[in-house]
C-alpha cells in the first residue's frame, strides 16, 4: 500500500513537473506572450485600433533595425509609455504600462515576434541580453519621449 502510494505521488509530480517545464517553454513564445498581454489593446497581429492603441504590424521591424530602436522598445515594453506620441501618422494620446514583471526572455520574445509581423524578411531579432541592458537603466516616462524624440530625429520613427 505504501509502495503504490508513493508511486502515486511520484508520477502525480512528474507529470506537475512536465506541465511546468511545458508552461516555461510556452511562456518563451513571442506569439502566446503578445496574446496574453499585448492583443487586448494593440488587437490580433498588431492590427492596433484606431485613435486608441497604435498599429505595430509593419512598424516595429522598422524602429528595431537600429540599435537605438531595439533599446527603445525594449524601454517601452519595461518602463510604459504615457502621453502623446504619433505613430503612422496618427497621433495617440495613451497610456501603456509597464510589463518589467515579464522575464527578459519573454519581452525579448514578444518584441522579436512583433518585429516579425511585417514584410521585412529577415525580421529584426531582440535578444533578452538587449532587453537586460534596458532593465539595468528604468527610465521616466519623459526620458522616453525624449529617447523617442532623438531616435525620430536619426531614423524616422513609422
Amino acid at each position: 500500500m505504501i509502495k503504490k502510494g508513493l508511486f502515486l505521488f511520484a508520477g502525480a509530480a512528474a507529470s506537475v513537473l512536465g506541465v511546468m517545464a511545458g508552461s516555461a517553454h510556452a511562456a518563451s513564445d513571442g506569439a502566446a506572450v503578445y496574446n496574453t498581454n499585448c492583443s487586448v489593446c494593440h488587437q490580433a497581429a498588431g492590427a492596433g485600433m484606431p485613435g486608441q492603441f497604435p498599429v505595430l504590424k509593419n512598424r516595429i521591424d522598422k524602429i528595431a533595425s537600429s540599435p537605438e530602436g531595439k533599446t527603445y522598445l525594449a524601454d517601452v515594453v519595461l518602463n510604459g509609455l504615457h502621453g502623446p506620441i504619433q505613430a503612422g501618422g496618427v497621433t495617440y494620446a495613451g497610456f501603456m504600462p509597464s510589463l518589467k514583471a515579464l522575464s527578459d526572455d519573454d519581452i525579448a520574445a514578444v518584441l522579436t515576434y512583433v518585429a516579425s509581423l511585417s514584410d521585412s524578411k529577415p525580421s529584426p531579432t531582440i535578444t533578452a541580453d538587449e532587453v537586460k541592458a534596458a532593465r539595468a537603466t528604468p527610465k521616466k516616462s519623459s526620458e522616453i519621449q525624449a529617447e523617442r524624440n532623438a531616435l525620430n530625429a536619426a531614423h524616422p520613427i513609422p
